[in-house]
């Protein structure tokens, strides 16, 4: 699981370093054709149908039991909010100073779109895209109403729960197809992704039900899903069955196996296993962290001209390793600091019966 996030948030990298790659091609006089083996957006699909399971899996000790609404909403601020607003708060800032980073919204931003986005609430920008100030926090306005639906659903059991987050998801998509010019926020929330989170819970729920597969029913699982997404367009019609499918198949084959066993736990295998789930523990800082990354090392090539020397390709390829250790000091130094000093301010009295698991961070 935590090697599947780590390649969600490399594919939402590659897709955003590219970007970055053309422009230096721009710049330089040089060619670029970007690559799409994979649709790298899709990057994003993986995360929500992961978010759905984990967020189903570990809640275990929080079904039916008093409290436990504040205590999953408190454990799930401290995981996102802080490094997010942390991040927002340095891009406004860098926006202001630099106000040519914000061009491309139609406008400086206003006090109540700055609000909304600090509380990840949809609004449009001026050029009418529903975004907030900081782009990429689009999926975590997801996310949040996510969890907001979820909680209301702690009061059943595990398989209550499941049922109530699918029946609320499947009408929400509903209301926003059936209500005529449905408000931003609405129409936002009822987009048909939002039944990838639906996929990872069902998941969850076959898990905890013993459903377990062999190696090579897992292999075909993660064959399948990275064939349907290579297969898939690059801005398909549905991205819940072109992407979001797919997703579900590869979060199968990471979710629905056996335990290893201690003799396959050593050597080589172990070892990248290791550096994969160190890289995936990373997942939230090098989402939210990689574009600054990518721009400022975008920009030392071209003012030390080894953009010219290196070419795109090479220089994309740096850009993208470089992410690596910034997210991974960023994960150590900022967001795990940040996020237990904000689950001790926000923790309330634990319900009887929960341990220390419960509500682990899915990122």
């Amino acid at each position: 699981m935590q090697g599947l996030r780590a390649l969600a948030a490399l594919m939402v990298v590659v897709h955003h370093a590219q970007n970055e790659a053309m422009i230096l091609a721009g710049r330089t006089g040089t060619d670029f054709v970007p690559r799409d083996g994979l649709p790298w957006p899709a990057g994003v699909d993986i995360f929500f149908v992961i978010s759905g399971f984990i967020i189903v899996h570990a809640a275990a000790p929080l079904y039916g039991r008093p409290g436990a609404r504040g205590r999953f909403i408190a454990h799930r601020i401290a995981r996102l909010v802080p490094l997010y607003w942390l991040v927002t708060g340095l891009y406004l800032a860098l926006g202001l100073a630099v106000p040519a980073l914000l061009s491309g919204e139609g406008g400086p931003p206003d006090a109540a779109r700055t609000l909304a986005s600090f509380l990840f609430w949809p609004m449009a920008r001026p050029d009418g895209a529903v975004l907030p100030l900081y782009g990429l926090g689009w999926t975590l306005n997801y996310e949040m109403a996510f969890y907001a639906l979820f909680a209301l659903g702690l009061g059943f059991s595990r398989r209550g729960a499941v049922a109530w987050l699918v029946a609320a998801l499947a009408l929400v998509v509903l209301a926003g197809r059936l209500i005529p010019a449905p408000p931003v926020p609405l129409a936002f929330w009822s987009d048909p992704i939002v039944l990838e989170f639906a996929l990872g819970a069902g998941l969850a729920l076959l898990r905890n039900e013993g459903w377990r597969l062999h190696a090579p029913a897992r292999a075909a699982l993660a064959a399948a899903g990275l064939f349907g997404l290579a297969a898939a367009p690059d801005a398909p019609a549905l991205r819940l069955l072109a992407w979001g499918l797919p997703a579900a198949l590869l979060v199968a084959a990471a979710v629905l196996g056996r335990d290893r066993p201690e003799a396959a736990r050593g050597g080589w295998a172990a070892r990248l296993l290791g550096a994969a789930e160190r890289l995936g523990d990373a997942s939230y800082a090098l989402y939210l962290l990689h574009p600054f990354v990518l721009r400022a090392v975008r920009e030392g090539l071209l003012r030390s001209g080894f953009a010219v020397t290196l070419g795109p390709w090479p220089g994309l390829v740096l850009m993208v390793v470089l992410t690596l250790p910034a997210a991974l000091l960023a994960h150590q130094l900022l967001e795990r600091p940040l996020t237990r000093l904000v689950r001790r301010a926000l923790e309330p009295a634990r319900p009887a019966g929960a341990s220390e698991s419960a509500a682990t961070p899915e990122r």
